[in-house]
């Protein structure tokens, strides 16, 4: 197939009649790309680096066009070497799920049917399949029915869109026009938050206008979560506008904050918003035996979360859901003479995330939830955190690994003999020898391991290997150190 080349033409006289054979050329790639997943090195091999690709892939900016089956098959000859095997089911790294295959399916015909996804009046299909999904979406994660759902390209996005609309509501109420006259001369705004937010609800606080460092820090516990008392102590008596920021499912530990909790809190305040950062850990509402964890998250103001995390559709994709439906439309919509409202009370999709132009995101997540069903999300779930839970018990048995962690969700988080530089060696070795893919952080002032489970085809086996695979690397970080030639500390 490699040797096989459609004819060769002009860029400015592209011929479309090409278009569907170089589309069955390019799904045979793709099926053969897909096919070798489940046994594929997870990790880059031996020897690739950005030089290596850069030879394969750089060049002087092409001055006459290449004929399109070269351009794909030279691209993806390129490309391959430099991935990492993310839809993998042993890639444990930064909480990334895969696509389940009606999502993936359905993310092609997104690109070929190529629709600007903003509006009702230009493309009905795009529109209502969103329509749908959103309403899915509320009844599957038990939200109130009134619930409004927008769809962004992920976590900071979906965190940025409930800020903005917490942001509208308390100055509203405090008697300031946000959107008409901005944050300069406005209320203040209180912002509070745990010591352990994530970076993307920190970039959202930028992007919003309140700065990383405006949020006051209330102190977590060992897994993460937020002090409650601390922050009823921190609201009493004041009455500024104020945002308080909980979060489900630290990305370390997979914390929970007590969010039922935090939600009393909030409501004995009399002008404030709570916003939930529940990027991975808002997936336990899916399921019934889970949902106790999340308790109180259908009390929040905005809830942020991502679906190519724990949904597993391909990127990008992410969901906001907002209770004061107003509110989140005054912070997100347009008006403009060319923009006429949609027939009757339909939802027009732009009015509830920060982009006009964007990609037709309900498509993958309307296939995803049909393929899936309630109970196949709810079991997907369950069995990556048994997975994560079966994982930790296999790692528990070598005496020197210290788990760091109470595995409830999908994150594993450990060190090995309390060193510091033999735990950064075993993730390099881990990382090298392709089994398996993790990565590392740095937790309360301890380097640590962190082990996600977010696939939906991760399965005794993948959690079995993953845990040799670690086994392996202590053993050959252990035996270096002893004849040497490992790090010293």
């Amino acid at each position: 197939m490699a040797n096989e080349t459609l004819d060769a033409t002009p860029a400015a006289a592209i011929d479309a009649t090409d278009t569907p054979e170089l589309l069955r050329r390019t799904a045979e790639l793709a099926a053969a790309y897909q096919a070798s997943i489940p046994d594929r090195r997870v990790g880059l091999a031996p020897g690739v680096t950005g030089d290596t690709l850069r030879a394969a892939l750089d060049g002087p900016l092409p001055q006459t066009g290449t004929d399109a089956w070269t351009v794909i098959s030279e691209l993806a000859a390129g490309v391959e070497p430099g991935l990492v095997t993310m839809n993998s089911p042993r890639y444990h790294g930064f909480v990334i799920g895969g696509a389940v295959p009606a999502a993936l399916a359905a993310d092609w015909l997104t690109s070929v049917w190529d629709q600007n996804a903003a509006m009702m009046l230009a493309t009905p299909g795009a529109a209502v399949v969103e329509e749908v999904a959103a309403r899915w979406l509320v009844e599957l994660l038990a939200f109130a029915p009134e619930t409004t759902v927008g769809f962004t390209s992920g976590a900071t996005m979906s965190n940025f869109t409930g800020l903005a609309a917490g942001r509208h509501a308390v100055l509203r109420r405090a008697g300031w026009d946000v959107e008409e006259d901005g944050l300069i001369g406005a209320p203040p705004i209180r912002v509070i938050a745990g010591a352990d937010l994530h970076a993307s609800l920190q970039e959202a606080l930028r992007y919003v206008g309140f700065g990383r460092r405006r949020a006051e820090r209330m102190p977590t516990d060992d897994e993460g979560r937020m002090d409650v008392a601390a922050l009823a102590a921190a609201l009493s008596g004041r009455t500024e506008p104020t945002i308080v920021c909980a979060q489900l499912g630290e990305v370390n530990t997979g914390g929970l904050d007590q969010v039922d909790r935090v939600a009393d809190a909030v409501a004995a305040h009399p002008n404030a918003w709570l916003h939930v950062d529940g990027a991975f850990g808002l997936w336990a509402a899916a399921s019934p035996r889970l949902r106790h964890l999340v308790a109180g998250h259908d009390r929040a103001d905005s809830v942020a979360t991502d679906a190519h995390k724990w949904l597993n559709v391909p990127y990008d994709s992410g969901f906001v859901f907002v209770r004061d439906g107003a509110a989140h439309r005054a912070a997100m919509g347009a008006t403009a003479a060319y923009l006429p409202p949609a027939p009757g009370q339909q939802r027009e999709p732009f009015e509830y995330v920060p982009e006009m132009s964007r990609r037709g995101r309900g498509f993958v997540v309307y296939a995803a939830l049909r393929e899936l069903g309630a109970a196949g999300v709810a079991e997907m779930v369950e069995r990556d955190c048994a997975m994560a839970s079966r994982i930790a018990r296999g790692l528990a048995a070598d005496p020197g690994v210290r788990l760091l962690n109470e595995v409830v969700l999908n994150q594993v988080l450990f060190d090995v003999d309390g060193d510091a530089d033999l735990t950064r060696d075993v993730i390099a070795r881990v990382q090298a020898e392709g089994t398996a893919w993790l990565g590392g952080t740095t937790f309360h002032g301890t380097v640590a391991i962190r082990v996600s489970v977010s696939n939906w085809d991760t399965r005794e086996d993948d959690a079995d290997r993953t845990v040799g695979a670690i086994r392996a690397a202590i053993d050959g970080a252990r035996e270096a150190r002893r004849s040497g030639d490992g790090p010293k500390g």
